[in-house]
């Protein structure tokens, strides 16, 4: 409090040059700017920077944290603190989209990456590790598909061969989910979704090890990545309020999750939190909580025409992308153009659902009259109403 002179939030420090006593000092911190605890200069960190990247770590258990100028950015700034042309990665086969672009890139810098199963065994990714595997990037959920993989056991196995695992933990955020505590090596965040929370800041962080905090902090300062101190204080005040929030989005999210099981045009509800669901046990395992985005997945003979339709009827979910705000989204998503085929059999339109703060009836109101756009399922019978399915928890 004294260090603000007595004022609840830290001040916004936007700055860029900073002026040092004499050229000792000056030639100190271009020397190893790491290990300053003074300013350096704007793109190493402000005290706005430093204050979210302490809160951060403090609330993942880990060392420290490194801030980018995007979600996107947090990854391939954590990728390549080591991917060296040579290297071979495994990445699960569910992350988020320009993730794998930017891992699929990588090639022609010489760095091989192969897709795994995220529903894999420790001992079957063991497996998959070869003398010049480098890292392991985990999703967990998966970004559109929901998967929940087995951190503890992957993460063992590659510690045991040497291999770093990084993990995205944008869905769960450290409220309901702490990846370094299951032997994840570093943790990124898209902040620009939950941890920011009202859907008016891009930023991302990667919350580090005491032995990945090194290698990371070069990578951002030589990739020039750094964020703005607005988007750090956004970001540090979301943070206030994130349990609180998470935990609305909990609620609500399951409230419609299990209601749309019961809904006859929806093939399929892809919730860890919901029992049915393939990996529930080890979300009940690893998680405290469930956030808001979730998977809908249609029936096969549902035409892309016809989701478009269904998409343009609503009038309370907003089309578009990203999730971490108050208001509700839903966005058409095709894992077949991009999934490995033996872990994406699934030929069913997909929509994946972020829930917000609306009210729950009025969501529900406009996801039925969306969905009542759809021709009926074959044997289902036409004007089937919600109670008509069989998989309600």
């Amino acid at each position: 409090m004294k260090r603000q002179s007595g004022y609840v939030n830290p001040p916004v420090h936007r700055a860029s040059t900073v002026l040092y006593e004499d050229v000792a000092e000056m030639d100190a911190s271009q020397a190893d700017p790491l290990k300053r605890s003074g300013p350096v200069y704007g793109r190493f960190g402000t005290p706005t920077t430093r204050a979210f990247e302490e809160a951060l770590a403090a609330l993942e258990g880990g060392y420290a944290a490194v801030t980018t100028c995007s979600g996107l950015a947090a990854i391939t700034t954590a990728v390549l603190a080591y991917a060296r042309a040579g290297d071979h990665l495994l990445v699960s086969d569910s992350v988020y989209l320009p993730t794998r672009r930017f891992c699929d890139s990588l090639a022609a810098l010489g760095v091989e990456t192969e897709y795994y199963d995220p529903r894999v065994s420790g001992a079957a990714l063991a497996g998959l590790i070869r003398p010049r595997t480098r890292l392991a990037l985990l999703e967990s959920p998966g970004s559109t598909t929901f998967e929940v993989q087995d951190v503890p056991a992957v993460t063992a196995a590659c510690r045991a061969r040497g291999v770093v695992t990084l993990i995205d933990n944008t869905w769960a955020t450290p409220a309901f989910h702490r990846p370094l505590a299951l032997g994840a090596d570093v943790v990124v965040h898209s902040a620009t979704k939950y941890l920011t929370g009202h859907a008016d800041s891009i930023l991302g962080a990667v919350v580090c090890t005491e032995d990945s905090y090194t290698p990371v902090r070069q990578a951002a300062i030589r990739l020039g990545q750094c964020a703005g101190a607005d988007d750090a204080y956004l970001a540090l005040r979301g943070l206030r309020t994130l349990h609180v929030r998470m935990r609305e989005h909990q609620r609500q999210a399951l409230a419609l999750a299990r209601w749309a099981t019961r809904h006859p045009a929806v093939a399929r509800v892809l919730h860890p939190a919901l029992p049915e669901d393939p990996g529930h046990a080890l979300w009940r395992r690893d998680f405290t909580g469930a956030a808001g985005p979730f998977g809908l997945e249609l029936h096969p003979h549902v035409t892309p025409e016809e989701v478009t339709t269904l998409l343009d009827r609503l009038r309370v979910f907003g089309l578009g992308h990203s999730y971490g705000g108050y208001e509700s989204l839903i966005v058409p998503t095709d894992p077949v153009t991009h999934r490995l085929p033996e872990t994406w059999p699934h030929r069913g339109p997909l929509l994946r659902v972020h829930v917000g703060f609306e009210d729950i009836e009025t969501l529900k109101a406009d996801l039925t009259t969306a969905l009542s756009t759809l021709p009926p399922a074959p044997g289902t019978a036409a004007g089937a109403g919600v109670g008509g399915g069989s998989r309600a928890t």
